[in-house]
């Protein structure tokens, strides 16, 4: 026995070295990915950029994008990651600020649909759709309060752009302290440009869906990997990180995120807890919070792969991502008023899903699919 378990170690330990090697080249992945969606846009469409995304240029046409596109893929790391290669390309940082926003709400999707495993048993569905929802609640009143302010101040934009300003040398707008990146970067991108060029504009949009291909692959290997790794430590966090107060449980949620790479996995963790009445809605729900604000290092890291003209602005977004998530929490937390209002719209639509199971199906399809669906139709 003493042998055997003496032999274990060393595999043990050169398993972890492996899944370190692997999570070290997904992330020189996803940088790769992201550079190939920004120059593959730049590519294919070049000076027809504003034409292309025309039908977006409404905030409110942007939000629903982002929404119905996180909803679909089910992860706001990715969308934001494709979202930061477009700015890169040319998008403008304003058409996509609300495509973040959107993005934000179509990631509360996940933990919603989790909590229909709870089904059968009356409480434990109510305790647990609650649970969900209040999730979906804050994103919704996050995006009611700092979308107006964003058309009407550019609140936002102006924040994230002082933010970005120590980035910018006189003259140009480039990033030099990011631009050991780029040699890490240039090899793999132009070993795949290479045989692509004489496609013409089609090599473009090629290289844009290879990117988006390999941006889902890199991200959904290093939550893997992320969860393999970490499962001890982030389970000990999860543990300490409820019932310890508020301040508490919005570092512990920014914490578990950061390792497990997911927001909707982090979310959908509590869920479960919450409908077999080990936890309350108002324990996770500043969890939820610190889950928001984690997710946002996917599309920082996704930024510094960018250079060039457009590289300030990629790092904009994925800090205007950022700065969305602090500035809800800081506002909507830190005011009682506003604090209880996801509480009581998660409690009373927990209660109104277990008198109607339909009703729950009526939600997740009209905030996910029938409204998003049908303004995008009518802005088209």
């Amino acid at each position: 026995m003493t042998t055997q378990a003496t032999t274990a170690e060393p595999v043990q330990s050169s398993m972890r070295w492996v899944r370190w090697a692997n999570l070290v080249f997904m992330l020189y992945l996803l940088l790769v990915a992201v550079s190939l969606v920004s120059g593959g846009f730049k590519w294919s469409v070049g000076e027809q950029a504003k034409t292309l995304f025309e039908f977006a240029s409404h905030p409110i046409a942007g939000l629903m994008i982002g929404l119905v596109a996180t909803s679909l893929i089910q992860s706001s790391s990715t969308v934001t990651s494709i979202i930061v290669g477009l700015v890169a390309g040319g998008l403008p940082v304003e058409t996509a600020i609300p495509m973040v926003m959107g993005a934000n709400i179509g990631t509360t999707m996940t933990n919603t649909l989790v909590s229909l495993g709870h089904a059968r048993c009356k409480e434990e569905f109510r305790r647990a759709f609650s649970a969900a929802t209040v999730h979906d609640f804050f994103n919704l009143l996050a995006v009611f309060i700092f979308l107006p302010l964003e058309m009407m101040f550019g609140l936002l934009q102006k924040i994230s752009a002082w933010l970005v300003s120590p980035l910018m040398s006189t003259g140009d707008m480039s990033m030099k302290g990011l631009d050991f990146i780029k040699p890490l970067t240039k090899p793999a991108v132009n070993a795949v440009k290479a045989p692509l060029e004489s496609m013409g504009t089609m090599g473009g949009v090629i290289m844009i869906a290879l990117g988006i291909a390999l941006i889902f692959l890199a991200i959904t290997v290093m939550g893997k990997l992320m969860r393999s790794l970490m499962v001890g430590r982030a389970r000990e966090i999860l543990k300490s990180a409820i019932g310890r107060g508020p301040v508490h449980g919005i570092v512990s949620g920014s914490i578990v995120t950061i390792l497990v790479q997911s927001s909707s996995t982090t979310t959908s963790l509590m869920v479960p807890l919450v409908g077999t009445g080990v936890l309350k809605v108002r324990d996770v729900y500043p969890f939820t919070l610190g889950a928001n604000i984690g997710t946002c290092i996917t599309a920082l890291l996704a930024a510094t792969a960018i250079s060039g003209d457009h590289a300030v602005f990629a790092l904009q977004i994925a800090l205007v991502h950022l700065c969305f998530n602090v500035l809800a929490t800081l506002l909507i937390f830190g005011l009682p008023f506003l604090r209880e209002l996801p509480l009581k719209g998660a409690v009373y639509l927990g209660e109104l899903a277990v008198k109607s199971k339909s009703a729950a199906a009526a939600y997740l399809g009209l905030v996910f699919i029938i409204i998003p669906g049908g303004i995008l139709a009518l802005t088209a």
